[in-house]
């Protein structure tokens, strides 16, 4: 359960917060997901079970964009982080500083 993450009681929370603590939540265990996939893909001897193996893996990846996605359009802080790192090819460090 999703509400087993908070640090502070529930009813002391914004709905917002409450939705902000699901995303944060879902993109954390579908990103799990992707690495779990990909380990016993790797790992796994049988095409056709890597072949599934693999396709869960790339299911979990767009479950977990949706979700940053949900963030960064709920989220003026990780909208603006979002927008200054993702999809871009500048040097990640150097974007830091503006460079």
């Amino acid at each position: 359960m999703s509400s087993e993450g908070l640090h502070a009681p529930r009813e002391r929370l914004t709905k917002e917060t409450i939705a902000h603590h699901h995303s944060v939540t879902s993109v954390i265990e579908e990103l799990e997901a992707v690495d779990w996939y990909r380990q016993r893909a790797d790992d796994c001897e049988d095409p056709a079970l890597k072949a599934i193996l693999l396709h869960n893996m790339r299911e979990e990846i767009e479950h977990a964009a949706m979700a940053l996605e949900w963030l960064r359009r709920n989220s003026p802080h990780f909208d603006k982080q979002l927008r200054k790192y993702l999809l871009t090819e500048k040097d990640i460090v150097a974007a830091e500083h503006g460079d």
